[in-house]
């Protein structure tokens, strides 16, 4: 069974480091507090916190400042902001992100640098700042695990493609190349699973964009193939486990037995292929994913040629 990973906290600099480019921040404070921690994805408005309420303060969050919260500060006397803020950077929060390009007084500044508090800027308003780091902080606490095999999309169906050493997946993955998928992950998957959002699978750094084809080593997809080749990531939509012919006592002639294969506690469609010499195993697959297309939409092939059959013998009892 494959390893579970869950990460405990996120460094602010690797927040920083990761999303910065596109939550458009920008670090106006200190460096001091780049080595603090993340502990939570949800992100916190303090402005009962910055009032001095704090029973229920969320302060192993990221601390947003927008609007309201600079409109409360501008109401209070100087020396009153200086305390709130102060106060509110005691806490061992993670970090603070300035919305709307808003600038931050030095007195701030300065109380967040001696605190150890990083302080980030950013262009966008609070509401879509929040909504978009939302969404990346839970990709960064969702679990993660890696699977063995090679991942490809198939017409916009994402296809683990699993089998034995020499079971021919490489192969596979070459043919469906050539016929128009793209690489999504070679040997290694990665999958993720935020709460709420599809399983989606995706390469590591270092292999990105490369696969191994026995014989001949180590290839550059998106050279050999053209940039359409290459997938970031995908949603996960089809497990093909590919098997000797003669692995296959019986066979389930007519595709009516429903399996499946769990990933992260995931159910995913299953199909075990026969492969053997002479079977143009990549064209299975594609039949296989173009299928799973069908069954998505509410058509079952092998379901809608049972209750055809049955109806016509039937009919024919009846005549």
């Amino acid at each position: 069974m494959a390893k579970v990973k869950r990460i405990k906290h996120l460094l602010v600099g690797d927040f920083f480091r990761k999303h910065g480019e596109h939550l458009h921040l920008e670090l106006i404070g200190g460096k001091a507090g780049l080595e603090r921690k993340i502990f939570e994805p949800s992100i916190n408005r303090p402005g009962l916190a910055l009032a001095g309420f704090y029973l229920y303060f969320a302060y192993k969050r990221i601390q947003v400042l927008g609007n309201s919260e600079f409109a409360y500060l501008g109401a209070l006397p100087e020396r009153e902001q200086a305390k709130r803020f102060e106060e509110m950077c005691a806490c061992e929060i993670p970090c603070v992100v300035v919305c709307r390009n808003r600038r931050m007084p030095e007195s701030m500044l300065k109380i967040a640098e001696a605190a150890g508090v990083a302080v980030f800027r950013t262009t966008l308003d609070t509401m879509r700042f929040i909504n978009a780091c939302t969404l990346w902080m839970d990709w960064e606490f969702a679990p993660t695990t890696t699977e063995h095999g090679c991942m490809v999309d198939v017409k916009g169906i994402g296809v683990l493609i699993k089998g034995d050493s020499g079971a021919g997946k490489s192969e596979a993955v070459l043919g469906l190349l050539e016929r128009g998928a793209a690489l999504v992950a070679d040997d290694m998957v990665k999958f993720c699973a935020p709460e709420g959002r599809d399983l989606e699978g995706s390469s590591t750094e270092l292999g990105r964009f490369h696969m191994e084809v026995r014989g001949i080593g180590v290839v550059n997809v998106p050279l050999l193939f053209g940039a359409a080749s290459m997938r970031i990531r995908k949603r996960l939509d089809l497990v093909v486990y590919l098997k000797p012919l003669e692995s296959f006592p019986e066979m389930d002639r007519l595709g009516m037995e429903v399996r499946h294969f769990s990933v992260l506690d995931r159910e995913v469609p299953l199909i075990e292929l026969p492969v053997g010499p002479g079977r143009d195993t990549a064209r299975l697959v594609e039949v296989a994913a173009l299928e799973q297309k069908l069954r998505s939409f509410g058509h079952h092939s092998a379901v809608e040629f049972g209750k055809n059959l049955l109806r016509t013998m039937e009919e024919q009892r009846i005549s």
